[in-house]
């Protein structure tokens, strides 16, 4: 796996500590309690993605994690061939484990029948670890990239439309879903009682995002967000969650601990937003965007390309 650090020339990065996300991510136990909302999102976007006619022959799950949403594109794109990548080792042995599981239950069931028939009933998705900048795929090798709640991990989302704009075929469709500014907006207002450290990642706002398509080659990016809200009982928990969903991976974070004294005012910070209910807010900006790689208007030597679309009879 190759994790490259960030240029100085790249855009809106923020200076993420990669072998950070490696480790945090690497120990799936430790985000799990978080999936809830990646579960959330994932449903939303297939909403999107139903409206989309496309019959993809190779699909890539991009920040597949555990693996949960290779099953469904795999059953919505049955014929297709799926890849799930991801950054992290312990992840992708999380993913593999539940697909032998998954395809022992099928052979069990199924196994008679395979036999009779003799067909092999498949292997399901594959899996490959690897940076999104930095794709183990061919030019023009995949119809349809789907990446959920992963993107704000890199620190150069400009190279990554571009890797994915690279791998993917003409007419090849970018459906992916990320956190926006306001995510976590609270834990960095209680975090300001403490010192003026960054304590969250400076996400990406939309309208940034949909330039970087425009200028990686994307043709008519749409981009829209909405707010979900998780409340909590206490403070401590809420923090449990924060941390579930990757904590502070910022090369500038604050490395020391917290006094006792800091402690206290940082639980109060969240006392004092609790709503009328009782209960404490944490914002998320859901970012969701998608875009096709368009037809080239030229040739690579830079000679014009014009099309003739005859009339159907």
């Amino acid at each position: 796996m190759s994790l490259s650090p960030p240029s100085a020339s790249a855009k809106l990065s923020a200076p993420i500590d990669l072998p950070l996300v490696r480790r945090t991510f690497g120990r799936p136990q430790r985000v799990a309690e978080s999936d809830f909302l990646r579960r959330e999102v994932s449903f939303r976007m297939q909403e999107r993605l139903a409206l989309v006619k496309i019959v993809p022959s190779q699909v890539l799950d991009a920040g597949c994690g555990e693996g949960a949403d290779l099953p469904m594109l795999q059953k919505r794109y049955p014929e297709a061939q799926v890849v799930g990548l991801d950054g992290a080792y312990g992840m992708l042995s999380v993913a593999a484990e539940h697909q032998r599981g998954a395809q022992s239950a099928v052979n069990r069931l199924f196994g008679s029948i395979n036999k009779w028939l003799g067909t092999s009933g498949g292997n399901g998705p594959e899996l490959a670890c690897g940076d999104f900048a930095q794709l183990p795929l061919g030019p023009n090798s995949l119809d349809l990239v789907w990446s959920n709640l992963a993107l704000h991990w890199h620190p150069q989302p400009d190279r990554v439309f571009a890797e994915w704009r690279r791998v993917l075929r003409v007419e090849g469709l970018l459906m992916f879903s990320c956190f926006g500014p306001d995510t976590l907006r609270e834990v960095r207002s209680a975090f300001e009682s403490i010192d003026l450290a960054p304590h969250a990642l400076p996400f990406v706002d939309m309208h940034d995002f949909g330039d970087m398509l425009v200028n990686a080659g994307f043709s008519t990016p749409v981009m829209d967000m909405e707010t979900i809200t998780v409340t909590y009982e206490t403070p401590q928990r809420l923090l449990e969650d924060v941390r579930a969903w990757g904590g502070n991976p910022l090369e500038t974070r604050r490395r020391g601990l917290l006094s006792r004294g800091q402690h206290q005012r940082l639980l109060a910070a969240f006392e004092a937003m609790r709503n009328r209910d009782g209960k404490i807010p944490l914002t998320f900006e859901v970012v969701y965007g998608h875009a096709f790689r368009p037809v080239p208007k030229q040739t690579a030597a830079g000679e014009s390309i014009i099309r003739f679309d005859l009339p159907r009879k």
